[in-house]
């Protein structure tokens, strides 16, 4: 495998509900490459029309929430935001079901955001008999909304599933806002970008539902191929790094008590964003993303912020030609790494586009013209999603032969899943039944989406493919199988087999039931398992054959 393409280890998790594992060295089936791989077909655009519009929900949701618990002067222009995003889904869901379908949706999606602010003002008043009643209301929308989205998909996403979905989203708002509102701004902000990732997963799971109930209107195209979920991946990246630009620009100019919180998730988004581009051009590359991105980009914005603050044109004139200057030469970065597929003045062309919305944004905020910078806002968080596709097109294109889908070759009768020589492992996020061989027993901790990567127990796992696994009570873990031992260190994104170095990609880690767990496409990948999710409900398949 080319070492410096491993970019399914660290993009393509973003959305791990459909993850695809391209053909593993021992697997039992084969399969040719079939046709072009291509970020922009139409089931693509679909998936990343919901990327854009429930992401977007998510940032506004939780910004709303903080704006009116603070009593700030944009609350109002906050809320409307919000609630202009859920009026910009109606047209999108009308192209699907029709027009009675999307005012249904509107007018169930819609109050929810009303229960929330309602929520939100009972929590600040102490008004007790408030907060229960939005508490019931917002319970109501979780069910309410599930069985909408079971039913309008026919059942292709079922309604329990929606509903866990719908439910996860509305926990995750709440968490960060109530880890907000206690003063602990490090976690409100690790909540934040979780739930953030968690809506590229339903927005994957809802597009693939919807594909699948019409395959026709979308030409027999997929939302889960390689492709699209790279420009999916990128699509997350770049709209995020908007959100947290625009929060931190606001705080650092209001001197906000969580303005190092912010900054630290902004330092948090670039590690993400160096290791996906590492992940596709090597450590030089990465290491010259983070160069470029870092010292007249993100250093600057908080630099504009107290410069405009202060009254310091001089300073401001001086920022803002760094950050031109970061437009050039990040543009030609791009424009060299794809080999011009995408061009370097097309894309300093869009850097620099993207820019002066930021400082727009920014700029208006600081006017006290709070309705035209969340306007402005919401148009530099929609441009990235051209970002995302264009970027992805590029790169798409420079390593087609990466992103071709795989056809498999009729396979033979498969096997029973009890036969002595194939071993089946069924696992669900975030439940504790493992299925072994068509045994169940339940573990002591679930798989889990952490920082847009999905985590299984590493113990579990090993010992149910007859595996022995040992731990030195700190940070060594050993799995022994067969002739091989593997060793994980915690907080570690390495490991070893037999002694050779391999990278993971993302950090083991140990969950909050004491449990090592590891990025599920890296051991599985490693192992040589045949992997298959199950998008509607949230389970997935792991089959290898025990010679």
């Amino acid at each position: 495998m080319n070492t410096k393409f491993t970019m399914k280890k660290l993009l393509l998790p973003v959305l791990s509900l459909s993850l695809l594992v391209p053909t593993i060295a021992g697997a039992q089936t084969t399969a040719m490459p079939v046709a072009k791989a291509s970020v922009m077909t139409p089931a693509a655009d679909l998936r990343a029309g919901l990327d854009y519009l429930l992401s977007e929900h998510f940032v506004l949701a939780v910004n709303a929430m903080i704006k009116a618990y603070d009593g700030s002067k944009d609350a109002a222009a906050a809320y409307a935001a919000l609630d202009q995003n859920a009026l910009d889904m109606q047209p999108a869901i009308a192209s699907i079901y029709g027009e009675a379908g999307a005012k249904e949706f509107n007018r169930i999606f819609r109050a929810h955001n009303k229960f929330t602010d309602d929520w939100v003002k009972a929590l600040k008043a102490n008004d007790m008999d408030g907060m229960k009643k939005a508490e019931a209301n917002l319970a109501g929308f979780v069910t309410e909304f599930g069985n909408f989205l079971g039913t309008a998909t026919g059942g292709k996403l079922p309604a329990k599933a929606a509903q866990d979905a719908v439910r996860l989203h509305e926990e995750q708002v709440q968490d960060t806002f109530e880890e907000y509102t206690e003063g602990d701004y490090a976690d409100a902000y690790k909540k934040y970008r979780e739930g953030y990732s968690t809506m590229f997963t339903i927005s994957k799971a809802l597009s693939t539902a919807i594909v699948s109930q019409m395959p026709e209107k979308f030409a027999n195209s997929k939302p889960d191929t390689k492709a699209a979920d790279l420009r999916s991946a990128l699509n997350s990246l770049a709209s995020e790094h908007v959100a947290l630009a625009a929060l931190e620009m606001q705080k650092k100019y209001d001197g906000s008590k969580d303005y190092e919180a912010v900054l630290n998730a902004e330092k948090m988004h670039t590690a993400d964003f160096k290791a996906a581009i590492t992940s596709i051009y090597g450590q030089a590359g990465g290491d010259q993303f983070e160069k470029i991105w870092t010292a007249n980009h993100i250093a600057a914005q908080g630099e504009l912020a107290d410069a405009t603050k202060r009254g310091d044109a001089a300073s401001r004139t001086a920022t803002l030609n760094r950050i031109n200057a970061f437009s050039t030469e990040f543009g030609a970065f791009l424009g060299a790494a794809t080999a011009e597929n995408l061009p370097t003045k097309a894309a300093q062309d869009a850097v620099r586009a993207h820019e002066m919305m930021v400082q727009d944004t920014f700029d208006k905020y600081a006017a006290g013209d709070y309705t035209a910078s969340y306007n402005k806002f919401r148009e530099s968080y929609k441009f990235m999603y051209g970002v995302g596709q264009n970027l992805g097109n590029a790169i798409v294109t420079q390593f087609n032969d990466k992103f071709q889908e795989q056809a498999p070759v009729t396979p033979t009768e498969p096997m029973a899943p009890d036969a002595p020589d194939m071993t089946t492992v069924w696992m669900k996020v975030n439940s504790s039944k493992l299925i072994i061989n068509g045994k169940t027993t339940m573990m002591d901790t679930t798989p889990m989406v952490w920082n847009n990567t999905t985590y299984i127990p590493l113990r579990f796992l090993s010992e149910g493919i007859g595996a022995n696994v040992s731990w030195d009570g700190k940070n060594t873990v050993w799995v022994k199988a067969g002739n091989d031992t593997l060793t994980f260190w915690i907080g570690k994104d390495y490991m070893e087999v037999n002694g050779t170095k391999k990278m993971i990609g993302s950090k083991l880690m140990v969950n909050k039931d004491g449990r090592t767990v590891v990025p599920l496409r890296f051991i599985t990948e490693l192992l040589g398992w045949d992997v298959k999710w199950n998008t509607k409900d949230w389970s997935v398949t792991l089959m290898k054959a025990m010679n």
